[in-house]
């Protein structure tokens, strides 16, 4: 219980260091938010990485998830972390990050500890989703819009190749066996049905659509 609770400390202090960053980088470096958010959005996953090796209960996630929604609602409310939030458009993502992160941890714990079912949606969700958004935004050829979600063919070409090699370097820390031919066919209809989640997402739910689409296609597939 001490070792758990001093980890959750540790864990909170450098959550809290990176919206540090971020500030510091937007407020006296004049970075834009777009990458500021991007930056808070990789290392919030990365950072979310660890939880399976520094925490054993769902229930130390569910009260760090919980504290940081708070704050994250609480600096929308007054005007706050402005390197996440100052945006020209309405997105949920900022909250509905903290949920994916809780859900994948409650997932794995749930199909006894298998740890890919933790790892490998939120290293989608944190790695590939700023990979296709930054493309796509410098490079915005092909837009095409689903379900009112405005995407371009790059981006989506960016996020479907950089989750295909996520999810065959996750499958190989997870897995002993060598890949065979079943295996990259189910990496890459995996890494399929997150680009199809993606693309058809907007307003930042793609931060809950990305990690479940990856869930479900693997609990379908997975042998």
């Amino acid at each position: 219980m001490k070792s758990e609770l001093s980890n959750m400390l540790l864990l909170a202090m450098i959550f809290l260091l990176l919206f540090a960053l971020s500030e510091i980088l937007y407020h006296c470096f004049k970075i834009r938010v777009e990458f500021t958010r991007k930056l808070v959005h990789m290392g919030t996953g990365i950072i979310s990485l660890l939880f399976p090796i520094l925490l054993i209960s769902h229930w130390s996630v569910l009260l760090l998830c919980g504290l940081f929604t708070v704050i994250l609602v609480l600096s929308l409310k007054f005007n706050l972390l402005r390197s996440i939030h100052a945006i020209d458009r309405k997105s949920a993502g900022s909250l509905a990050y903290p949920a994916a992160v809780y859900l994948c941890f409650l997932t794995q714990a749930y199909l006894d500890d298998r740890y890919i079912f933790y790892y490998l949606p939120l290293a989608t969700l944190a790695i590939c989703d700023p990979m296709a958004a930054l493309s796509g935004k410098k490079w915005p050829l092909g837009s095409y819009m689903i379900l009112g979600a405005k995407k371009t063919m790059l981006g989506s070409i960016v996020f479907f190749i950089s989750a295909v090699i996520v999810a065959f370097l996750i499958w190989k820390y997870t897995h002993d066996s060598n890949l065979g031919f079943q295996e990259l066919t189910i990496i890459a209809a995996i890494a399929l049905m997150a680009t199809l989640a993606e693309a058809m997402s907007k307003d930042g739910y793609d931060n809950l659509t990305i990690p479940i689409s990856t869930i479900v296609s693997l609990y379908i597939l997975l042998p």
